[in-house]
């Protein structure tokens, strides 16, 4: 074996053990990161506020009184998120709606299906990313 291939297949092994490397990594940090988010998102609301009068109590040194006042606020606060939310979600939703009839409009007949099939696809991959429902 001369002294070309051999740099050459050490500088592929070099490569090779690299790319493993950073392709470890990604997997591994990916893991990590949806893991401790899905954790939280198991909690419902409910232990959610639970968990955070907790910690604040702890914190503050809150008293009984002072826990069932904060848990109120939250209980409140989290309604008034989500009627937000869900107002701020149907303007999203129609903004949407008129622009993909505005596209619809400047399609010829044989686009449009493709460009349908290509809403259905957007439509699920948004539903597959959205965060889940408060339960």
């Amino acid at each position: 074996m001369n002294e070309a291939t051999a740099k050459q297949r050490a500088a592929l092994w070099v490569a090779v053990v690299f790319l493993l490397g950073v392709s470890l990594g990604g997997v591994v940090g990916y893991i990590f990161a949806h893991r401790s988010v899905s954790a939280n998102a198991q909690m419902t609301a409910a232990e959610r506020r639970a968990h955070k009068v907790e910690e604040l109590t702890r914190v503050a040194g809150l008293t009984p009184e002072q826990q069932q006042q904060l848990d109120a606020i939250l209980t409140q606060v989290h309604s008034e998120y989500k009627a937000v939310k869900e107002q701020s979600e149907a303007q999203i939703d129609q903004a949407r709606q008129k622009g993909r009839n505005q596209i619809r409009a400047i399609l010829t007949p044989e686009q449009r299906p493709k460009f349908e099939e290509f809403l259905k696809k957007m439509d699920e991959e948004r539903k597959r990313n959205a965060p889940p429902p408060d339960r």
